[in-house]
């Protein structure tokens, strides 16, 4: 991975001699941990603590490889065929994963993301989502990146309203996790959920059943061999807080958290991230694939008010 070096301050944007695809990076700095944030539909590019990268990456000259840390709204995941209907109306979505034929993560994959405030240990982001084919609303997307006092990684992602009317929509987020140079395949995941969607082969939810056999992670499973893509529900929280968790076998661990806000979470294990062998995206969702349609997990803003959703990542690294 190259990621080359910002001749900017801790949280400052690079303006002039970075030229990246994913536009301006945003560098935290708390004590060891560093995150860089982009510009390109507020990602996260990388995270890392002590110097062991805790997300998957990518290089200066690319965009975020299979959605690698993108940050999605008004939905997450998948809109069949691009077509929902509002009050009896068809609306019709571009068509953004063509071969299911379906509108796939939003609509601010490829924005750009303006600068709200910053300091050393935060950044905020914002951007707009204007009224087009398939969804004739107005709002923003608003997106905290903060290092908190423990060094992990707090994310708050808020949705407004500035519509005349209400407007569906689900909110999400697709990072990677890994743990520094152990390969994926040896790390054993975990997630706390007791039911899982069964989709069909466009990906799209049809139903849902209790986790059983390889879908069941709530013991520990190795990545390696698993071929998940799929969401679950029923999430065990405690505390408020859900937790899932990458394990190495020499105990070493990181972990995504999500809070109430977010019910649901996608387990997507692939063969297909570049330059990895192995690599295992762990994605928050305060809804599943086609909600527009199914109406599960699906939520509406009325005019002027807005929804938060709450993640991050945090990582045990003693050995």
């Amino acid at each position: 991975m190259e990621l080359s070096e910002s001749p900017g301050g801790p949280g400052t944007p690079d303006n002039s001699a970075r030229r990246c695809a994913s536009g301006r990076q945003y560098e935290l700095r708390r004590g060891d941990a560093l995150a860089v944030v982009t510009e390109l539909a507020a990602g996260l590019r990388l995270y890392s603590r002590g110097g062991t990268q805790l997300t998957e990456s990518y290089g200066d000259a690319e965009i975020p490889p299979g959605a690698a840390g993108i940050t999605l709204a008004p939905w997450a995941n998948r809109v069949e065929d691009g077509v929902w209907y509002l009050d009896g109306r068809k609306q019709q979505l571009d068509i953004t994963e063509v071969p299911r034929n379906n509108a796939s993560h939003g609509l601010l994959r490829n924005a750009s993301y303006g600068l709200v405030d910053e300091s050393a240990f935060s950044v905020t982001l914002e951007a707009a989502i204007f009224p087009q084919h398939g969804y004739p609303f107005l709002l923003r997307h608003r997106v905290r990146y903060e290092l908190a006092a423990d060094l992990g990684l707090a994310v708050r992602q808020t949705l407004i309203n500035d519509s005349g009317e209400r407007a569906p929509f689900v909110l999400g987020s697709h990072p990677y996790l890994r743990l520094g140079e152990v390969p994926s395949g040896e790390l054993t995941v975990t997630v706390g959920a007791r039911t899982r969607l069964v989709t069909d082969g466009r990906l799209i939810p049809r139903s849902t059943e209790p986790v059983g056999g390889d879908f069941d992670l709530r013991g520990g499973r190795q990545a390696a061999g698993l071929e998940i893509d799929s969401a679950y529900t029923d999430l065990e929280f405690d505390g408020g807080v859900a937790c899932h968790t990458l394990r190495a076998p020499d105990g070493r661990s990181v972990s995504l958290w999500q809070d109430g806000s977010c019910g649901y979470v996608h387990v997507f294990v692939t063969t297909k991230y570049p330059g990895r062998a192995l690599a295992v995206a762990i994605e928050p969702m305060t809804g599943p694939a086609n909600a527009f349609n199914s109406g599960e997990g699906l939520r509406w803003l009325a005019p002027g008010e807005q929804f938060s959703m709450n993640w991050g990542i945090s990582a045990s690294l003693a050995v």
